[in-house]
């Protein structure tokens, strides 16, 4: 594994290192729109939007989701291709 590698999961695993974040995760690759907005997201975890939206912006940071605007509201889904990338670094036979 390369130093860039190295630094690029370090990162991606710091997103992580969050119960609230990795919750967000979850919600979004279990949402059967394949998307929520961040008052969805807020709404299910019991957080104030503002603090969803800071978990949100360390994981669109690490790569690990994306998010656009429609309107008022902010819709993300996951990065499959990031957590994807995340586990064969970690584990080269997992995605095969």
């Amino acid at each position: 594994m390369s130093d860039d590698d190295a630094l690029r999961v370090a990162l991606r695993l710091k997103a992580l290192a969050d119960p609230a974040r990795v919750k967000i995760m979850s919600l979004l690759f279990n949402s059967s729109a394949g998307e929520e907005n961040t008052g969805e997201l807020a709404a299910v975890l019991g957080l104030s939007e503002s603090t969803v939206s800071h978990h949100l912006g360390q994981l669109r940071k690490a790569g690990l989701i994306e998010s656009d605007r429609r309107g008022m509201s902010v819709y993300h889904r996951p990065h499959r291709d990031a957590l994807l990338a995340l586990c064969a670094v970690l584990d080269p036979n997992c995605c095969s």
